[in-house]
């Protein structure tokens, strides 16, 4: 019995679930979950993420990194954390620009990477070879032990489940999945109804059929992320593709070979997210005492010399050596393409602030 089987056959047993319990099960079901049995990432996956762009994503993250660690006073043991680290592709740029710059960051980090999946750990370490001696792998983030911390996150809260809301008669109730008479998965709207004071302020005049979108899980984690850098002192990069302000639409999306495909079509084959809403994901941060600041990834590259190190990389090279690097450049700052789509919101202890950022 294949995945999708799996979920009618609860669907028919215990009633319509939803779309969060959806997509945790396409994500990370044991036999059957995307994460848990695909390779996602890079040309021949289903999509490319920043870090597989260029090398100088990751440089230019461990650049801020050995930034960060000097805005906390040059700590002689930290914690350099990453959250859900692909194929160790950022972090492994990560630590070879910073080695370059700061040998004493380097010798001071306790290096640990949070992941999941088995399989995902053993590509890493195998990307990371010539520093697995120094790396420590771990399931969850409180499993690392207390320091203060550095933590970086490249597309991590998008693939945490979200839930949805639909407006019908007048109501937000909670968007289902469920069956029609063929026995095909539908979308539905459920009995549950959302806590008015979690709308945004327009949910009055949103026309019928508005979705709100909400991830408990994703404040959650952040919650948990905020005590740790409150309690300990340190500061969190968090990229990921959403909006900064909160609002209405339906952002659920399956992506299959650098393509949209139907949601539904084959749970488990292909990659389900949600767009993040980085307002809402800081509010947990603040709630913990924590300084949050937000910008475009491309404003943050740029800001942090991505011309300059895109310049330097290109120097002495071939013209069409130069015309990658320029296109490379584009896709991770361009406004049409990475740049603008792209968020990166900064999570600081209160007594710490670093560049490019300004506490709001």
């Amino acid at each position: 019995m294949n995945l999708k089987q799996r979920i009618i056959r609860q669907i028919e047993a215990t009633g319509p679930i939803s779309v969060a319990d959806y997509m945790a099960m396409c994500l990370f079901d044991r036999d059957a979950g995307y994460y848990t049995t695909r390779e996602p990432f890079g040309k021949d996956g289903d999509f490319i993420t920043a870090p597989e762009v260029s090398q100088m994503f990751g440089e230019l993250v461990g650049v801020w990194c050995v930034s960060a660690w000097q805005a906390l006073g040059c700590p002689s043991e930290f914690v350099l954390c990453e959250m859900g680290p692909g194929r160790g592709t950022l972090m492994k740029d990560l630590i070879r620009a910073a080695q370059k710059i700061a040998p004493d960051f380097f010798a001071a980090a306790k290096i640990r990477l949070v992941e999941i999946s088995q399989r995902l750990t053993q590509i890493q370490q195998s990307t990371l070879g010539d520093y697995k001696s120094v790396i420590q792998w771990n399931k969850r983030l409180s499993d690392i032990e207390s320091a203060p911390l550095i933590l970086v996150a490249n597309e991590l809260f998008d693939a945490i489940p979200s839930r949805q809301y639909v407006k019908t008669k007048g109501r937000f109730v909670e968007r289902m999945l469920a069956l029609n008479t063929g026995k095909n998965l539908v979308f539905a709207a459920g009995s549950g109804v959302i806590d008015q004071a979690l709308l945004p302020p327009a949910c009055d005049i949103a026309p019928e059929g508005s979705v709100f979108e909400i991830a408990p899980a994703r404040s959650a984690l952040m919650q948990e992320i905020a005590e740790r850098i409150h309690r300990e002192r340190g500061a969190a990069l968090l990229f990921d593709y959403g909006h900064l302000q909160p609002g209405f639409g339906d952002t659920l999306q399956a992506l299959s070979r650098h393509s949209s495909v139907d949601v539904l079509h084959i749970p488990g084959a292909a990659d389900l997210t949600t767009h993040v809403d980085f307002y809402s994901l800081a509010q947990p941060a603040r709630a913990e005492g924590c300084k949050t600041s937000a910008m475009t990834q491309g404003e943050f590259l740029i800001a942090m010399g991505l011309l300059d190190r895109a310049g330097a990389l290109g120097q002495g090279k071939s013209a069409n050596f130069q015309d990658q690097i320029s296109a490379d450049v584009e896709r991770l700052a361009g406004p049409d393409q990475m740049g603008t789509l792209f968020k990166v919101l900064c999570v600081t202890d209160p007594a710490t602030h670093i560049y490019p950022f300004e506490a709001k």
